[in-house]
């Protein structure tokens, strides 16, 4: 059995600018998954920078807080408890509009791997 804490995973700046904690991966665990999952933070008024991922599709699932998404030409607020598809290839950033730390979960298939991430 496999149980992961939030507070004991190392927290690090990805390449979009989000703060992140890995919580599962299958390059880095010995787990037979397809996806990776990582708890992501943006802080009030900031925005990630526009990125998109090759060939992985990407879910966020909001925990707290709230902002605005954009994939591709497209944007819409979202709130805590709202799921985003992104597809693969997507351009995509995430704004928070909110005065507390926007707050979500990413669901990387397959799984997230640096040479697949490109930054705009």
């Amino acid at each position: 059995m496999l149980i992961k804490t939030l507070q004991t995973c190392n927290e690090f700046i990805a390449g979009d600018n989000t703060i992140l904690r890995e919580l599962l991966h299958p390059d880095k665990m010995d787990l037979k998954l397809r996806y990776s999952l990582a708890h992501a933070v943006v802080k009030p008024g900031e925005t990630s920078l526009w990125h998109r991922l090759k060939t992985a599709s990407e879910v966020y699932y909001i925990l707290e807080g709230e902002g605005m998404m954009y994939i591709d030409n497209e944007s819409q607020n979202v709130r805590s408890g709202q799921s985003i598809y992104i597809p693969p290839n997507a351009k995509q950033r995430i704004k928070n509009t909110g005065k507390s730390d926007l707050k979500f979960l990413c669901i990387v298939d397959h799984a997230w791997k640096k040479e697949n991430e490109e930054i705009l």
